[in-house]
């Protein structure tokens, strides 16, 4: 059994990640807001406070270690320089969610050797100084230069689920399902997708296993955006209306230039199993377009 510190955990596939801890039977703390509250009851122990704020975080943790921590809401050099600070010497590992943001969208498959963290060049700033890929890598090289523990910093490429509070998939179901139009860029693009249970899974592996660095963690497979809008055609029964200019309002979530996707070859050789994008896509789709009427 492990002492983990999970920083968010109660939305999506941290919520599930702390299942998954729960029923492998860890202790289990959380802190977050309180502003989704504490799904696990007396079953974590929950923290109420701003991980941004290097004293919340200081003043909850102190005293305290812990074997493991994943942190899933750092996105700015200063956080995870804070961070650093405050658990040098008091925690075994961190696994920090990255993103497939920290890659450039060049149509090319990403491994983990298109960013490297270890030489890139670090400017401090709070996330409102960067965008969200810049915050990552910044946030990434961060940690892999001051941490005085082992980091894994995992990156995903969006991630899909029937839970999904930012609603990017459901989005497409629901314009497509009303007749309305959808905005995209370039629909030949192929992107890399996983689902929130194999999120899960893998953050676990990742914080039980012996890894160490930048890891993707993505379903075998791509898709293009025109076979995935195909996906959604059939599970609704209507035909899309798609703008190739559009404007925000009706810009699709997954409105690329180029193809952006990665490859998971580095965690299959660590041992790693994932699924298949082919298997879980499509009765997903279903399954949301079920509940859209």
């Amino acid at each position: 059994m492990k002492n983990i510190l999970v920083l968010g955990g109660t939305r999506f596939f941290g919520r599930e990640l702390v299942e998954l801890l729960i029923e492998n039977g860890h202790n289990v703390v959380i802190m977050t807001r309180g502003q989704s509250g504490n799904p696990f009851g007396d079953k974590v122990e929950h923290l109420i406070g701003d991980r941004s704020n290097k004293e919340d975080l200081a003043k909850l943790t102190a005293g305290r270690t812990f074997d493991l921590v994943y942190d899933n809401i750092c996105y700015s050099p200063n956080d995870a320089y804070q961070f650093c600070e405050i658990f040098n010497g008091k925690i075994d590992k961190l696994v920090f969610t990255s993103t497939l943001s920290t890659y450039e969208m060049d149509g090319k498959e990403k491994s983990e050797d298109d960013f490297d963290p270890y030489h890139y060049h670090i400017r401090f700033g709070e996330s409102t100084d960067f965008t969200y890929g810049e915050g990552k890598r910044q946030a990434e090289a961060v940690f892999l230069k001051y941490a005085k523990f082992p980091v894994v910093a995992v990156r995903f490429p969006i991630v899909m689920g029937e839970n999904d509070y930012t609603q990017r998939l459901h989005f497409h179901v629901e314009r497509i399902a009303a007749g309305e139009p959808i905005g995209f860029l370039n629909m030949d693009a192929d992107m890399s997708f996983i689902q929130a249970t194999e999120a899960a899974r893998f953050l676990h592996w990742a914080g039980m296993s012996k890894v160490e660095g930048p890891y993707n963690a993505t379903a075998n497979g791509k898709i293009s955006l025109s076979d995935l809008i195909k996906l959604i055609e059939e599970a609704t029964g209507k035909s899309a209306k798609i703008s190739l200019v559009g404007n925000d309002e009706i810009r699709s979530p997954y409105a690329i230039p180029s193809s952006w996707y990665m490859t998971n070859e580095k965690a299959t050789k660590a041992g790693f199993s994932f699924t298949y994008l082919d298997n879980w896509l499509k009765p997903l789709i279903k399954e949301i377009a079920s509940t859209k009427g």
